[in-house]
């Protein structure tokens, strides 16, 4: 293992920055070259490459986003796509690929893995905490500390003028954001995207706190859950209890994907790059990188990417408990 590289694929996530400097710093220890290519699969496709040396790595441990930039690709998704990506590959002797991503980043890295033999490592990199093999991923906790700040605020309006808020947060295939957000807010009720959370019960829910003159105001929505969004559940809710509360809306949005990670994060990412260059050096290959119990892990990418990573019922329950 001489040369590798490395991308970041999918959505950004607060977090890869620090990611793609402990892959760059590791491996110039060891000796290796290290190239970054830009753009994900497309910059692969397009050779988008370019040699990265530890200077070019200073001062982006606190940045969000990510500095070698995201894209999605169609062509990698065809054989002819990922055999450009390949010869791209080629042109720079490269032995190995660190790909920093989700779900769909894996899938990609398996597939190529499986047609060229291309040694692939997936980080985990996604701020919906939706990969299996880990108990965390990059990004993740820096949403949930932004979510829960907006959320913080919107609850001292929601005080003062005694409304009743819905606030939409992103998840959605996933309620990890939800759900760490809303247990975090304190929010009554939480809607996911695994649970069945009624709006009748929450109607119901909401008349029986107003008789015991309980003040009920936050209502967190994740974006994927079977009841729609946050627009959607506040109409329904409006349209059985109006004149009885007044009710907002107010949607997070791209704002949980930005912004300066947070130490957790940042740690994570280091952890997480390093050890991906490890791997490859020790000859492994078509596994993701992961965080269970506070030891690294590996997991092969067909598993990452075939098994979800489900809540925890005992926090779902909780939450019901908690909002009594």
């Amino acid at each position: 293992m001489k040369r590798i590289a490395v991308f970041t694929s999918g959505g950004d996530a607060p977090g890869m920055n620090a990611a793609i400097r402990s892959v760059v710093r590791a491996a110039t220890y060891h000796d290796l070259h290290v190239y970054g290519i830009h753009q994900g699969y497309k910059g692969m496709i397009e050779g988008n490459i370019e040699r990265l040396e530890k200077k070019d790595v200073g001062n982006i441990l606190q940045r969000g986003g990510t500095i070698l930039k995201t894209a999605r690709s169609q062509e990698f998704m065809t054989k002819e796509g990922r055999e450009k990506a390949f010869h791209s590959l080629q042109a720079y002797d490269i032995d190995g690929v660190i790909a920093i991503g989700g779900n769909g980043t894996y899938t990609g890295a398996n597939i190529f893995q499986e047609e060229f033999g291309v040694h692939m490592v997936g980080v985990p990199g996604t701020i919906d905490n939706d990969i299996y093999g880990t108990d965390f991923s990059i990004g993740f906790d820096t949403a949930i500390n932004t979510a829960v700040e907006a959320i913080d605020k919107i609850r001292d309006t929601a005080d003062s003028h005694n409304r009743l808020f819905f606030i939409e947060v992103m998840g959605r295939h996933s309620g990890y954001i939800g759900l760490y957000a809303g247990i975090g807010s304190g929010a009554g009720t939480i809607f996911l995207p695994e649970t069945k959370t009624s709006i009748e019960d929450l109607i119901q829910l909401l008349r029986k706190e107003g008789r015991r003159k309980k003040l009920f105001n936050l209502v967190v929505v994740s974006e994927g859950n079977k009841n729609g969004g946050a627009m959607d559940i506040a109409r329904k809710v409006e349209e059985s209890v109006g004149g009885e509360f007044e009710v907002k809306v107010t949607i997070i949005g791209h704002l949980q994907r930005g912004g300066t990670p947070t130490c957790g994060d940042r740690v994570l990412a280091s952890r997480l790059g390093y050890n991906a260059v490890e791997a490859l050096l020790a000859h492994k290959s078509n596994i993701a990188i992961g965080l269970q119990n506070n030891a690294i892990v590996h997991t092969p990418l067909l598993e990452a990417i075939s098994k979800e990573n489900p809540l925890n019922e005992d926090m779902i329950k909780m939450t019901e408990i908690l909002a009594l």
